[in-house]
């Protein structure tokens, strides 16, 4: 319920966020859809040091964001969870074409994984990717083609695939599809997949952003929900730009940067991992290091040769999501 009146307030603050004139002492932060609570917090901490600063949130699957963007939503910064999302635009004129250079860890300040969340003792058993793909098991996470949470899960299932099958095409081709054989409704966000698990309590498993699978347990109770770390994932960076074209427009390109340099310090980095989220600060992360098990991590770089290639070959149109995802 928390998370719904989250959504709707986030909602609110855009709308009015749109209605009123633009100053170099407000910010519209566009992020991905399961980023609401961070982003509250990071507001509040980085407010605190910048008096007189208003931060307004809009919260969606990233690829819908950035088509918004595009379309009109004045949004100087973003913070999404992909990064063809912002190469999107840069295409299409509205981010510099060097903006990972721009902010440390090509410009992504902390990371996770897709992991999975399951029901009060594991009553499926369900401890890796293989178990995805049983007749006996639904699985809950939203659609690749609007989410950016849900094609990092289609990127490693196809890893694991890649790897089970010694790289047989045709068989990660049919275990990918059975993946998506056995998801009774794909949402077109996280945050709705979220509800459709917790809330309308459908589905043996939620595959989300392990970051978010925390804070489902810590807000609904661990007597409700396990978490299940699979034995590989895939790396999931959270890559950060200022909307260049827009910010200029705005005056706000100095409390842009500074506002995504938070992101980077201490303060920040320590509401990130307070948020599940894994820190790219050497410190902070060894302080919460018992909170996130171990889990080997697979790349885009490495597995799929860099997210062009991912871009042109999976997510191009008539590419193999569209094969493996077919008309649903």
């Amino acid at each position: 319920m928390k998370r719904f009146l989250l959504s709707v307030a986030t909602a609110a603050s855009l709308v009015l966020a749109s209605s009123q004139a633009w100053s170099a002492d407000k910010l519209l932060n566009a992020s991905y859809d399961v980023g609401r609570e961070l982003f509250v917090q990071v507001n509040k901490a980085f407010i605190a040091g910048h008096p007189g600063v208003t931060v307004d949130q809009s919260h969606a699957g990233t690829s819908a964001q950035a088509r918004a963007i595009a379309e009109g939503l004045g949004a100087d910064v973003v913070t999404f969870n992909q990064v063809t999302d912002i190469d999107f635009l840069v295409k299409k004129g509205l981010v510099s074409a060097d903006w990972q250079k721009d902010f440390p860890d090509n410009a992504s300040p902390f990371y996770s994984l897709p992991s999975f969340l399951v029901r009060a003792g594991n009553p499926k058993h369900i401890k890796d990717w293989n178990d995805l793909v049983r007749d006996d098991v639904q699985v809950i996470f939203p659609n690749p083609k609007t989410s950016g949470n849900a094609r990092y899960t289609y990127l490693a299932a196809t890893a694991y695939a890649k790897e089970a099958f010694k790289g047989d095409d045709a068989k990660v081709k049919e275990f990918v599809t059975k993946l998506f054989n056995n998801v009774p409704i794909f949402d077109t966000g996280g945050r709705a997949a979220t509800t459709t698990f917790v809330q309308r309590e459908i589905g043996d498993v939620l595959i989300t952003f392990e970051s978010e699978t925390r804070g489902i347990r810590k807000e609904y109770g661990n007597d409700k929900f396990e978490q299940v770390t699979p034995t590989v994932s895939l790396l999931a960076e959270f890559p950060v730009a200022i909307v260049d074209k827009i910010a200029d427009e705005h005056g706000t390109r100095d409390l842009a940067k500074s506002y995504l340099d938070f992101l980077y310090t201490p303060e920040g980095q320590t509401i990130a991992a307070e948020n599940g989220l894994r820190a790219r600060n050497a410190e902070v992360a060894a302080k919460y290091k018992a909170d996130f098990p171990d889990v080997r991590l697979l790349t885009v770089e490495d597995v799929f040769g860099g997210w062009d290639k991912v871009q042109k070959e999976h997510f191009a149109a008539g590419g193999l999501l569209d094969q493996t995802y077919g008309s649903r």
